[in-house]
């Protein structure tokens, strides 16, 4: 069992499987953005898996902040989220609570965060993800 929180008022279509197979036979447009949408999302689901099988706690966590900030999009060298618990980090990385703390304070002495309610993922962090 796992728990969500929305950060905005979530909205969901429910559309039945025959009116979306006529929809993707013609609007080509339209296809094309779903089927981009489901090859990304099923390249981030099998990157979610070998992150879980082959890397340590740290390196999920490394990775998990930088998807929660989208750093490495060009223009974006830091990026500040929101509050976030360092019980839900772990919750999402797959480790305790206290094994959070010990690595973001790791983070934070080398200079890849810096966080005092809100976080701030530094491009720095990036670097070191890329090199390892």
């Amino acid at each position: 069992m796992a728990t969500a929180t929305v950060m905005a008022p979530p909205a969901a279509l429910q559309i039945k499987k025959d009116e979306m197979m006529r929809v993707l036979h013609e609007q080509t447009e339209f296809a094309d953005r779903f089927i981009s949408y489901m090859l990304k999302r099923n390249v981030r689901i099998e990157g979610d898996l070998a992150d879980q099988l082959f890397n340590s706690s740290e390196k999920r966590l490394e990775r998990a902040l930088l998807l929660l900030a989208r750093n490495g999009q060009k223009g974006q060298p830091e990026t500040i989220i929101g509050k976030i618990s360092q019980e839900t980090l772990a919750e999402l990385v797959g480790t305790t609570r206290s094994q959070v703390n010990v690595f973001m304070n790791k983070f934070r002495e080398l200079g890849f965060i810096h966080y005092n309610g809100g976080l701030q993922v530094h491009s720095s962090l990036l670097n070191v993800v890329l090199h390892d």
